[in-house]
């Protein structure tokens, strides 16, 4: 089974050559395009395309190198252009062998539609297809487009590249601890193993029995673990952020009013609370209008 080429399309309001230079420059285009860390433009000869490498670091101390061309450029009776590519890896570890694309600019009265379409061989046979079709493909395709948004972003309101991955990548970071962190102590310590202190605490709080105890821990612990999921799946997360500014105060309140003695032990309700209140904090600041691939369109 054959598989769909990768398709992003955008709209952006800039001029062509503004477009064109950020996209055609290499050291322009390594800043706001997510799938390379670098792109180097060889000698060129006359009268051939014109010969580039590139590179994708993937932490520690691991890259992925690989070469391209730049088979050609066409300008329309309309005044739209395309670029055409042709670029390939030969690194053991890469998903990607082969592959052929193009990018398109069409004006428009006031914007241009800026769109690409590319496909690829997969690397390491039938499995890397496989591999590739349920995951790498999905991903790059993802990746291109928000890099198309920071593009997008980049030209009409002027918030550099790296200032945008650095606000989307610790809004994501922030997500995956809140994430974490409710469903933990939602799941450990009140509903696999029914911590001591989680049963003080509430019956301290509310002067209820062991009983009622036992089920208001419960109900807190299944609340927590539900939280923790939202964080997953709720797209507006300065929501939860906010909520959170508002929700670990009173928590921090109840705790220490439950059982005044936890403020001497390590990592008390104060000093973890407040924590998580200052990341909330941060996170309702850098996650305003993140750059996001949903303003892509990834079907003709």
């Amino acid at each position: 089974m054959k598989n769909k080429p990768v398709y992003v399309e955008i709209e952006i309001d800039t001029q062509m050559d503004k477009l064109w230079r950020a996209t055609q420059t290499p050291d322009l285009h390594e800043q706001w395009d997510l799938r390379f860390s670098s792109i180097t433009y060889l000698p060129k000869k006359e009268n051939e395309p014109q010969h580039f490498s590139y590179q994708r670091k993937l932490g520690f101390g691991q890259r992925i190198e690989g070469w391209g061309i730049t088979a050609g450029s066409h300008e329309g009776n309309n005044g739209s252009r395309t670029s055409s590519l042709h670029f390939g890896t030969d690194h053991p570890i890469s998903p990607i062998k082969e592959g052929k694309g193009y990018w398109k600019y069409i004006p428009n009265e006031k914007s241009i539609t800026f769109l690409t379409q590319y496909d690829y061989d997969a690397n390491f046979g039938k499995f890397g297809q496989i591999l590739d079709r349920i995951l790498f493909r999905p991903l790059i395709g993802w990746g291109t487009a928000l890099s198309f948004d920071v593009l997008k972003r980049w030209l009409e309101k002027r918030e550099a590249p790296f200032s945008q991955y650095l606000r989307f990548f610790a809004s994501c970071f922030a997500t995956i601890l809140f994430c974490f962190i409710w469903i933990y102590h939602g799941l450990i310590p009140k509903l696999i193993y029914m911590h001591p202190e989680e049963m003080l605490m509430v019956k301290n709080a509310f002067q209820v029995p062991d009983g009622k105890a036992f089920w208001i821990v419960v109900i807190t612990g299944i609340i927590e673990i539900t939280f923790g999921v939202i964080w997953l799946y709720y797209k507006n997360k300065r929501h939860l952020f906010c909520l959170q500014i508002i929700l670990f105060p009173f928590l921090t309140i109840t705790a220490i009013i439950a059982e005044p003695s936890s403020l001497i032990d390590p990592f008390n309700p104060l000093t973890f609370n407040s924590s998580l209140w200052i990341i909330s904090l941060i996170g309702f600041w850098m996650s305003k209008d993140l750059p996001t691939a949903t303003t892509c369109k990834r079907k003709r």
